[in-house]
């Protein structure tokens, strides 16, 4: 928040302002016999506009801090919850770095360019029908790992992900990985992303009969020509964002992605001295850039492949913010997903969908400023730093609603977390306001006490006690060191924005150097007033090294979704949920057939997950949820593609359930069934079909 400040330049424009009032009485107003004379101005008068300014400020920053629930509040809502935490396997011999490499111009911020790239997520990827398995990134050792979730039943050994015979090298370093069916063959993939070159695809082979580096055949996304040395020399991409979802109606996953660092030799230590930062603190749109790419081809088998082809899907000057999470959900009701961009620096984004089969294409949507409320705080005016995003049903009226990680630390650069709440009454009067260019959304972060946590990043939104209501997960933390030196962040931060495009303009960040470094996960669960409290130390979840990715799965299949959490320079964690009763839930697995081994028809034996699917259910006593198969999107965390809500006391009586999606064709259906609480496998083709009962 900025402050107003009394210069004398402010009190000088005061008096030229009543001088120009004098001067503008009409001459019936004046005195009989000559001009209005002249009338000093008090000082206090001069004072009363920016004193004004200063109260109202003041009044709503006390109405903000609304007092906190009290120590036994806090006890009896956290008793609704418990975790223990299980340690996360990883391959034997692995270095444990805590700090990267960097090019020469960003040596002094060595620790800032350092401070990304820890990533996880739950998924099966081994087939067995339950989520027990992850990809994680180790920012210790620069490693994308696969490893069984703990306390499974493990039938693999911990490996790392190798992506030779394709061209690589010492300047490059993984930022995420993402699971999904990316040839449609119906056995899980892995997508990379990286900085210092693009991404690859590692596909499942048909043979393969056991996790290991040897099950995938490791694919470049975006084609690139093989070296003889083996040294990567394709196109420095630097990304840190990317979501997954059917975005033409295809019936295809398409992938968008979005680079941070314009393409340069970021982490190479000779690397060419072209390399820049952000070119203002709000309104940074110099980074790398959007990649939106189609799917356009696959096929299976010992050697698979799929293609990708790349479509100018957004508008070129909104498309280079220096974007930290990306997400994308339906809101109008037509199973094309919206897009929204959580951008470092300067605006976020949110974008309709208005995509047609074989072209994406997405057109901005921003909100609408009412006289009391500040630009910041109006969807695509912000001048905050976007971390993370994640689209759920937050308040359990049937609509998509938004959380955003801001950065929000007290005492230092203090914006304030996004809880979008959705405004529009129905999908229709959605399509209706977003086809105007109306994003209909208003946050209310501040009111349900959302708006500070620290240096947030990844977000998730999932209901951990089965109560029919959502808790938010937030990873937090940034550097950490021994000596605060958020001071100097601070004089970054009112420097003038000409400066900051230079790396030596920029304060030190080493090692030793703590910005942020203590901010601990939050768990924030809501009161019966509306608000929400953070239980994360009641819940043995303030471990205070900085985190980012966070995945949320059910893993041993016992109806309460689990905790990872990916940290930055330190080992990942993994919470199970123990709270004991867990019948009250509903969870769906949704898959459509696979494609055959021409890429082209429908298989006749596997299955590969819905992308998209999108689910409505109304419980016996008449509450409403939605979710969706979300492929995947947020910071560096990838959740599950089970659809899973909690039933609370409803789970006695059948659950009616509206699934839409689209099938191979892309052509889409609607259909409503009625459940019963538990696990429920689906097949989508032309009807829902349960297929424990095939």
């Amino acid at each position: 928040m900025s402050w107003p400040v009394l210069t004398p330049a402010t009190a000088r424009y005061g008096a030229d302002r009543d001088a120009e009032r004098r001067s503008a009485v009409p001459t019936s107003s004046r005195f009989r016999g000559g001009p209005l004379p002249s009338q000093p101005v008090s000082p206090l008068r001069r004072l009363m506009a920016p004193i004004l300014v200063l109260v109202l400020a003041a009044t709503m920053f006390l109405v903000a801090r609304l007092p906190s629930a009290s120590a036994d509040t806090r006890a009896e809502i956290a008793g609704r919850f418990a975790f223990t935490e299980l340690p996360i396997e990883l391959p034997p011999g692995l270095p444990e770095r805590s700090i990267r490499t960097v090019n020469p111009k960003y040596e002094h911020i060595r620790s800032w360019i350092s401070s990304v790239g820890a990533s996880i997520a739950v998924n099966d990827l081994d087939g067995q029908g339950v989520a027990n398995d992850m990809c994680l990134v180790d920012t210790r050792s620069d490693a994308v790992i696969v490893t069984p979730v703990p306390d499974t039943g493990a039938t693999y050994q911990p490996f790392v992900v190798d992506p030779a015979p394709l061209p690589m090298g010492s300047t490059i370093a993984p930022m995420g990985c993402t699971p999904g069916d990316f040839n449609l063959d119906g056995r899980m993939d892995l997508l990379v992303i990286y900085w210092g070159r693009t991404p690859v695809v590692f596909l499942q082979k048909e043979g393969a009969t056991a996790l290991s580096n040897d099950t995938y055949q490791p694919v470049e996304l975006v084609p690139q020509q093989r070296t003889d040395d083996g040294v990567y020399r394709g196109p420095l991409w630097n990304t840190n964002a990317v979501t997954v979802a059917d975005f033409d109606g295809d019936g295809r996953p398409d992938i968008a992605l979005f680079n941070y660092f314009p393409d340069s030799q970021v982490l190479d230590p000779e690397g060419l001295p072209n390399v820049q930062m952000n070119h203002s603190m709000s309104h940074g749109h110099n980074a790398g850039g959007a990649h939106v790419l189609r799917w356009s081809g696959a096929t299976s088998g010992d050697d698979p492949t799929v293609t990708y082809e790349e479509q100018v899907a957004l508008d070129p000057r909104y498309a280079t913010g220096w974007t930290l999470g990306a997400a994308s959900a339906d809101l109008d009701g037509d199973l094309l997903p919206e897009l929204y961009l959580a951008n470092d620096f300067g605006q976020d984004r949110f974008f309709h969908n208005v995509s047609t089969p074989g072209r994406i294409r997405f057109n901005l949507a921003e909100g609408v400023r009412t006289p009391l409320t500040p630009k910041s705080l109006v969807l695509g005016h912000d001048s905050f730093k976007g971390m993370g995003v994640d689209f759920a049903d937050l308040h359990s009226r049937g609509r998509f609603d938004m959380f955003v990680s801001n950065i929000t630390e007290s005492w230092g650069l203090e914006e304030s977390n996004f809880v979008w709440h959705n405004t529009a009454a129905s999908p229709e009067a959605a399509r209706e306001q977003l086809s105007r260019g109306i994003a209909p959304f208003e946050n209310r972060a501040a009111r349900r006490n959302l708006a500070w946590v620290g240096w947030g990043w990844d977000v998730k939104m999932a209901d951990f006690d089965n109560s029919g209501g959502l808790e938010v997960v937030q990873a937090a933390g940034f550097i950490k060191g021994d000596i605060n030196r958020f001071n100097w962040l601070q004089e970054l931060a009112m420097a003038n924005d000409l400066m900051l495009r230079e790396p030596a303009m920029w304060p030190n960040a080493k090692p030793g150097d703590d910005i942020s470094g203590g901010n601990p996960v939050a768990f924030w669960v809501r009161e019966d007033n509306g608000r929400y409290v953070n239980l994360s130390p009641e819940l043995g979840l303030d471990e205070d090294t900085p985190s980012r990715g966070i995945s949320v799965a059910d893993p041993d299949g016992d109806g309460a979704q689990d905790i990872a959490v990916a940290r930055q320079w330190g080992a990942p964690a993994y919470f199970r949920n123990t709270r004991g009763d867990s019948d009250n839930h509903l969870s769906l697995r949704l898959s459509r057939p696979a494609l055959a081994a021409d890429g082209r028809t429908p298989s006749t034996t596997g299955t590969s997950p819905a992308y998209g699917a999108h689910v409505t259910i109304t419980t016996a006593d008449g509450r409403t949820q939605v979710g969706q198969l979300d492929g995947g999107g947020g910071h560096s965390g990838r959740r599950s593609f089970d659809v899973f809500f909690g039933l609370g006391d409803a789970a006695d009586r059948p659950v009616s359930v509206q699934l839409c999606w689209r099938d191979l064709n892309g052509q889409t259906h609607r259909q409503t069934i009625d459940l019963t609480a538990g696990r429920h496998d689906l097949l989508l083709t032309d009807r829902a079909e349960e297929l424990n009962r095939r």
